[in-house]
């Protein structure tokens, strides 16, 4: 990409999407086009293929998604894997039909298999049973993945496919029925140091291990990739560290400064045992993240404090 390539975000106000606009914009990049959704609905394909024609945007990312966490995968499914297929199959093929020069598909670590071996090799990709909670949204994110593989190989685009682990950070999700759950970790524990309540009860067990990417990290490593990597193969973008529920949870807790009583329900599901991504292919290509989990959960309370007040 050139400085002044013409560069649009779809999803640019959302967690992953914003955190690639900054990263553009640090590196200098200035001919972006923004839409939000109410600009541009992505979901109505005549409104997709006019914007492309008109626009003839050169290179693009494609963050716009519908996206929760267990409660609303599980009270959502229709929605979450309508809304997703018809999103990337209206821009994936706008942008063929329109000339991109080259797109950045963001898929999912839940594409996975829930019982994949540890750490998850991109190889590892529909050899296995999904996971019940979350599979809609798994599989219109594989579908995305299938679009862009099938373009390159019919069409000879250059539509590449990266699957970040879960992200967390600044314009996150922090609705406490349809975040993931570090956002709803730091709701949760905030509104209770404030309400001097004794406990907070956390769903599951929190002996089920995840890893965290902070979102800029994540901005970083998506321009790094549509700037030196070419392939149909895809990529994992993560940090090759997992944490349990239960250690995520006090790291949460302490930040906020909540020091009361974490009760667990128990009752309630853990989901997948451990999503831990192998990231060799990404360290191999000359990326690493920068950010702790520990810094990035206190930078991620200070943006939540920007919108949810001291």
């Amino acid at each position: 990409m050139e400085k002044d390539s013409k560069i649009y975000v779809a999803g640019h106000t959302g967690l992953v999407g914003s955190a690639i606009l900054r990263r553009l914009q640090s590196q200098g990049y200035s001919n972006l086009i923004l839409r939000t959704h109410q600009e541009l609905d992505l979901e109505i394909q005549k409104d997709v293929n006019e914007f492309f024609q008109r626009e003839k945007p050169e290179y693009v990312f494609l963050a716009a998604a519908r996206v929760g966490g267990i409660y609303a995968n599980s009270t959502y499914p229709a929605d979450f894997i309508y809304n997703n297929l018809i999103i990337e199959t209206n821009v994936i093929h706008s942008s063929y039909r329109y000339g991109v020069k080259k797109l950045l598909f963001l898929g999912s670590s839940c594409i996975y298999p829930r019982l994949a071996p540890q750490p998850i090799k991109e190889e590892y990709l529909l050899t296995g049973e999904l996971e019940p909670t979350n599979e809609p949204y798994a599989i219109a994110k594989i579908a995305g993945i299938k679009l862009c593989q099938s373009y390159n190989r019919q069409y000879g685009t250059n539509f590449i496919s990266v699957m970040p682990t879960n992200l967390y950070g600044p314009n996150d999700n922090y609705d406490l029925m349809d975040s993931h759950v570090l956002p709803a970790l730091i709701r949760r524990f905030h509104e209770a140091k404030e309400n001097g309540l004794p406990f907070v009860e956390v769903w599951g067990t929190g002996s089920s291990r995840r890893e965290f990417l902070y979102s800029d990290d994540l901005g970083e490593a998506c321009v790094f990739l549509m700037q030196k990597y070419a392939g149909s193969e895809i990529i994992n973008i993560g940090t090759g560290e997992d944490i349990t529920i239960r250690g995520l949870t006090q790291i949460v807790a302490e930040v906020v400064g909540y020091k009361g009583e974490i009760r667990w329900d128990t009752a309630k599901p853990d989901g997948t045992p451990q999503k831990l991504l192998d990231v060799s292919l990404l360290h191999s290509l000359g990326w690493k993240h920068k950010t702790s989990l520990k810094d990035g959960i206190r930078l991620t309370y200070q943006d939540f404090l920007k919108i949810y007040g001291q």
